[in-house]
């Protein structure tokens, strides 16, 4: 494997951290109650040994599906509102897009979505063998710099992870606007045995999946001229 392609698990023995700041914009005071009020109670806690995400939920779930990098969590509140049999586990480290999931939560009475507000490799590492259903990881923070790679999510530790937590037949999906992002992800994850890509020819990952509405994020690339995603999926196979 070349250079390019390597990517340790940890830094001086803790998991590395795939983000960069945590916070921007000061929150207005219905956020600060809600992470106030609401947080803690939706919040994951890492225990000292393996986490079934099934325990996390009241109700049981029919189904368990993780989203890494919610964003502002419009594609991971309307997948929670639509499916509530379906529990719901969003990884997000940014305080902004935290608030806004929150915010949806309390709107529409999700209780089906659980957070995690770190690395998610620390999440993943806790789950046991084939505990999800789905993974989503959608216009993730690309780190164009090249010194910077190593910081990106997709790679053979994280890769080898999801692989690992994905029961047979689940669906990993990938979204990015960014080509070099794209290629990087494609060279990794067909490196991966346990992983089959789903995408039968060039055009078909243009176009985005079915059912799929734009992202607030996406909006914004189309409007600064980014016009041109790939939608990859990608079957962990038995």
């Amino acid at each position: 494997m070349t250079d390019k392609l390597r990517h340790p698990l940890t830094v001086n023995g803790e998991p590395r951290a795939f983000f960069g700041r945590r916070s921007g914009k000061r929150l207005h005071k219905g956020q600060d109650r809600l992470f106030r009020d609401k947080l803690p109670a939706l919040e994951i806690k890492l225990p000292s040994g393996p986490l079934d995400p099934r325990t996390l939920f009241q109700t049981p779930a029919m189904r368990i599906e993780l989203e890494i990098g919610y964003g502002g969590g419009e594609h991971l509140a309307r997948l929670a509102r639509s499916h509530r049999d379906t529990g719901f586990v969003g990884c997000e480290v940014f305080s902004g897009g935290v608030a806004k999931m929150l915010e949806a939560i309390d709107q529409n009475d999700l209780g089906n979505v659980r957070l995690f507000t770190d690395d998610a490799l620390k999440l993943l590492v806790k789950l046991p063998d084939a505990s999800l259903d789905a993974a989503y990881l959608l216009y993730p923070d690309p780190w164009p710099k090249t010194r910077h790679h190593k910081r990106r999510f997709i790679s053979p530790t994280t890769l080898a992870e999801l692989a690992r937590v994905l029961k047979p037949g689940a669906i990993f999906r990938f979204a990015t606007d960014i080509e070099d992002y794209a290629n990087w992800t494609l060279a990794h994850i067909l490196r991966e045995p346990r992983f089959r890509f789903l995408g039968a020819s060039p055009g078909e990952w243009h176009t985005p999946y079915p059912g799929w509405e734009p992202t607030r994020y996406e909006e914004k690339a189309r409007l600064e001229g980014r016009h041109v995603s790939f939608y990859f999926q990608f079957e962990r196979l038995a």
